[in-house]
Order: C-alpha cells, then structure tokens, then sequence
C-alpha cells in the first residue's frame, strides 16, 4: 500500500483517534445533568421511538428502556466515554469498535426519520467497520504497546 506521509497503518491510527475524539465530543456535550436528573434523553428517545414507523422499536423501547430509564441513561452517556477513551488510546480497540458500531446502529435505527442525525451515525459506524477490519490498533495504540489482538 503506498501512502503519503504517513504509512498506512499510522493513517488508521489517525482514523481511530479521530473516531474516538468523536465519541468523547458526543460525550463531553450531552447535558449530563438533564441526562440524570431530569432524565431528558430518554424523555426525547421514548417520544421519537413511540413515534416510529416500525412497531418491533416501539416494543423493544417499552420493554428494554422504559422499565430502567435511568439506568439506560447512564449505560448511553458512559459508553460513549469508555468508546471514545477506547479508541484514542487504542485500548481494547477492537471491542470498541465492534460496542460503537452497535451503537450507531442502534442509533440509526432509533432515528430513522431524523436525517440531520442520520449521516453523522452513518459516517462513524464506515468508520468503525474500516478500522474494525483493517486492524487499526496496530500502530500508536495501547494494544499493540501490550501485544493485544495481534
């Protein structure tokens, strides 16, 4: 493979650091106490997924996270922490990639009608499938330094 500047393994370690740099910018502007307290995130997801064209959201809503909405809360806030930590350190990488994958999926599905959302999901889960399968966390990446998933 012939790359400008860089080799091609350190221009997937740019792609996975900046993967993570996104999750922890979704991190790191979500209204944490609105999230918590007020519990406004999963207020606004039960209003789109009981709006939702495709009944099998709707019932999976009701019966995974309307019965522990505060505990979804918080596994949706600090799993896009623990992904964007995951990746710009490129620790434990390939399950992140595979975790943040699932959850822009699950965003995607989730958001089917809401198009401004719709290609940020879509951009970082090719971005995941990418890294996932070209092995990003072979270079600058606490995996490699620890000889994880080589």
């Amino acid at each position: 493979m012939r790359t400008i500047w860089l080799s091609g393994a350190e221009w997937l370690a740019i792609l996975r650091t900046g993967l993570g740099l996104w999750w922890l910018e979704s991190w790191r502007h979500k209204d944490r106490k609105g999230w918590f307290e007020r519990g406004t995130g999963i207020a606004w997801a039960a209003d789109v997924a009981g709006k939702h064209r495709w009944g099998v959201v709707r019932t999976g809503f009701r019966r995974v996270v309307e019965p522990r909405p505060k505990l979804i809360a918080y596994v949706v806030v600090y799993a896009e922490l623990a992904l964007g930590l995951g990746l710009v350190t490129g620790f434990l990488t390939p399950i992140a990639l595979i975790a943040g994958l699932l959850l822009n999926l699950l965003y995607l599905v989730l958001m089917i009608h809401d198009w401004a959302e719709q290609g940020q999901n879509a951009m970082m889960a090719l971005i995941s499938l990418v890294a996932l399968f070209a092995m990003a966390w072979q270079t600058w990446s606490l995996d490699a330094a620890f000889g994880l998933f080589l």
